[in-house]
């Protein structure tokens, strides 16, 4: 009689999975993308490295899972900032604002996602990731212009650069050398003048008028 897998099994199976994510986004979160190793990892969730590769056929396939996750979880929130109240001139300065505050707020993990150097397959995620960030501000631009908020011609272009403007302003502040400086005591940005500058930018940017607020 052929073996079945029953479904408490599946359960299991299911349930270390996802401690082996949680566990993993954590290491990331920590320590970048660079301290996910196998051997760290099988150690924090408690089992043996051979086990990660029943889940996962590769590091890379598990960092690029880790990296899905956590970037969906920055769509998701910047998603409902900017699909919020508010006219599209406020939604996309709340939209920007918040993005850095919780990127601010999860450093290591934000220039993970952003910027540290990565396996191929984590990268092809980041790629698919852009993506996903410029269809959100092309749907928003689409509404501003419609309503005479925003003074764009190439929309699509434009929520390219509008996602490569957040992350160029981003990185720098997120980066080692300017965690090490702030943690020295040396003069760094704060996360009011990164934000406010970032979204005055932006909408100069798409055209909304310097007065929004």
């Amino acid at each position: 009689m052929a073996y079945r897998i029953t479904e408490a099994r599946l359960d299991r199976d299911q349930a270390q999975r996802q401690r082996i994510l949680d566990c993993a986004l954590l290491r990331v979160a920590e320590g970048g993308f660079a301290a996910l190793t196998m051997q760290a990892l099988a150690d924090d969730v408690g089992i043996a490295t051979g086990s990660l590769y029943r889940h996962f056929r590769s590091k890379g396939e598990l960092a690029a899972e880790v990296f899905a996750n956590a970037s969906q979880r920055e769509v998701d929130a910047l998603a409902a900032a900017l699909r919020g109240p508010g006219s599209a001139c406020e939604r996309l300065r709340v939209g920007l604002e918040q993005f850095a505050a919780r990127a601010w707020h999860s450093r290591r993990l934000a220039f993970a996602l952003i910027a540290e150097p990565v396996d191929p397959e984590v990268d092809e995620q980041r790629l698919l990731y852009r993506e996903a960030y410029a269809e959100l501000f092309i749907d928003l631009l689409e509404e501003g212009a419609g309503a005479g908020e925003f003074r764009v011609e190439q929309i699509g272009l434009t929520a390219a650069c509008l996602v490569g403007a957040i992350a160029e302003a981003l990185v720098g502040p997120l980066s080692p050398p300017a965690r090490a400086a702030r943690e020295a005591g040396q003069p760094t940005l704060e996360l009011a003048q990164v934000s406010t500058s970032l979204a005055t930018f932006c909408l100069r940017a798409v055209g909304a008028e310097e007065s929004t607020r």
